[in-house]
């Protein structure tokens, strides 16, 4: 089995990928607000763990999935 180092790979959407950290607000795809308790990453690739406003639990989102409030 081979792996694959993401990082040399040169992407499309490298120059795009958002750069989130923990305590960032933010809002997801579906408009629910939130805060980012974890930033993390497995195989596939980064995710971000979230706590959101009106749901208890926190929840995994890929980073295109969320938006930064400012």
């Amino acid at each position: 089995m081979f792996t694959i180092n993401r990082d040399s790979i040169p992407s499309p959407f490298s120059r795009r990928r958002r750069k989130f950290k923990v305590g960032d607000r933010v809002t997801t795809c579906n408009n629910c607000l939130g805060t980012v308790v974890r930033v993390d990453r497995d195989e596939v690739g980064d995710y971000i763990v979230a706590r959101l406003d009106i749901l208890p639990g926190e929840f995994a989102y890929d980073p295109w999935d969320l938006e930064i409030i400012k």
